[in-house]
């Protein structure tokens, strides 16, 4: 019967070692907090139910020697709901059903020039219930991050700073459609 060798047992060891920490350690878990924000001038008068039907992450689980991000939607519907929440953007918002429905799709686009570029895009749809979409939004943050990404702070502060501006850019742009979106609301 033929034994391992030394340097069996090492590469195996080394092989095993290395699939762990890719496996388990090589994963950026991200949670963003809402932004602090300024207040709208005064609440849009409707209840809004918001969707976040995906988050589609480009870039981060592509490109070789890197680690993964991991960021699920229901983390950023979370943060939506807080920061419209605190910047007081509606009347409420929340998961139950309301007058209006925002629908966002997210997109999170991760790129790597020098150093780390993070472009968070949002595509909203404020519905009306049972209608099509009464408005679209497009918004978008950028940050650029450090040239490494060891940690996953590395990428959670330049998410967390392009989700903000983004968010905030989402806001305004439904607040100065006020007079729009309340005019169906009321009829």
């Amino acid at each position: 019967m033929h034994r391992p060798t030394g340097a069996f047992k090492y590469r195996l060891t080394l092989l095993l070692l290395g699939t762990y920490l890719v496996g388990a350690g090589c994963v950026h878990h991200i949670h963003v907090t809402a932004p602090s924000s300024d207040k709208a001038t005064a609440p849009l008068p409707v209840s809004v139910q918001l969707e976040v039907p995906f988050l589609a992450i480009e870039g981060a689980d592509h490109m070789p020697g890197i680690p993964l991000l991991e960021w699920p939607a229901q983390d950023l519907h979370q943060t939506i709901v807080e920061y419209l929440t605190q910047r007081q953007t509606f009347t409420s918002i929340g998961t139950e059903a309301g007058d209006m429905r925002l629908v966002v799709k997210a997109w999170l686009m991760l790129r790597a020039p020098d150093r780390y570029l993070y472009r968070v895009h949002l595509e909203s749809d404020l519905v009306l219930s049972g209608q099509a979409p009464l408005k679209t939004y497009a918004t978008e943050g950028e940050a650029i991050g450090s040239s490494v990404r060891w940690v996953t702070a590395s990428d959670r502060e330049p998410i967390a700073e392009a989700t903000a501006q983004a968010l905030h850019q989402l806001a305004t742009q439904i607040e100065q459609d006020r007079e729009f979106v309340i005019k169906p609301h009321h009829r």
